[in-house]
């Protein structure tokens, strides 16, 4: 890997904004291999060089990776002039990281949302060649049947003329359905199955790939994935 000044390692996990960063260089708040590094502009091996920050070992990680449980009525993006956004959820070193939205849930929908800062882990997620499937949890109006569930497996056209490759609908009683699609067309769960007669009142996601939503999440929070989570997210099979 190559060198990176002490002021860009540090920037890139978020610590604090360029202009704190200085100050917390200048007063002697971060070694490099033991001893004080006082220059911003310092160089150093990202991947053999030890930084400590007040004594605590950093370790570089260049990409991030976080589940959050969206709620409802926030804005899938990472910013917005005049909405509350998925990335105002977070703290400010957080937001520091440029993270943004692997795909999107609409405003009103809620669950499972991955946010990354990593844009081919992004493109891998969303592309429809890699077939990753999302899993959702509706309410619906109506009573989903059986011959939903054979149309859904069939590949449903709708009603603009739009293609959808073959979907799973579970039933599990009156007006409450699972489903499971391998795409992210615009809207595309509500409009499969309000071309059922079967219109959503309540969406949440609950998996991606084989990756599931943490139950211990309440709305809004978030936490760190690690190799193993994403590794989950491509080793779901295609339909």
């Amino acid at each position: 890997m190559p060198e990176l000044r002490l002021d860009k390692f540090l920037a890139d996990l978020g610590i604090a904004s360029r202009r704190e960063l200085k100050e917390i260089i200048r007063r002697g708040r971060v070694t490099v291999d033991g001893l004080p590094a006082l220059r911003p502009e310092r160089k150093l091996d990202p991947e053999t060089s030890r930084v400590e920050l007040d004594g605590e070992l950093l370790r570089y990680a260049p990409f991030r990776y976080f589940m959050l449980d969206k709620p409802p009525g926030v804005l899938t993006a990472a910013r917005d002039p005049w909405q509350k956004t998925v990335l105002d959820l977070l703290p400010p070193e957080l937001r520091r990281l440029g993270l943004f939205p692997v795909g999107r849930l609409d405003k009103d929908t809620s669950g499972l949302l991955l946010l990354t800062n990593d844009g081919n882990f992004a493109h891998r997620v969303i592309s429809p060649r890699s077939g990753v499937e999302k899993r959702y949890y509706a309410q619906v109006e109506g009573d989903p049947s059986e011959a939903d569930a054979a149309a859904f497996r069939q590949g449903l056209r709708l009603r603009d003329g739009t293609a959808c490759l073959p979907a799973r609908l579970e039933l599990l009683g009156p007006g409450e359905c699972l489903v499971t699609v391998q795409e992210g067309k615009y809207h595309q769960v509500k409009r499969m199955l309000a071309s059922r007669g079967l219109p959503v009142r309540q969406l949440r996601r609950l998996r991606i790939g084989e990756l599931e939503l943490d139950g211990k999440l309440k709305p809004g929070e978030w936490k760190e994935l690690d190799k193993k989570d994403l590794c989950r997210v491509f080793s779901s099979k295609i339909m």
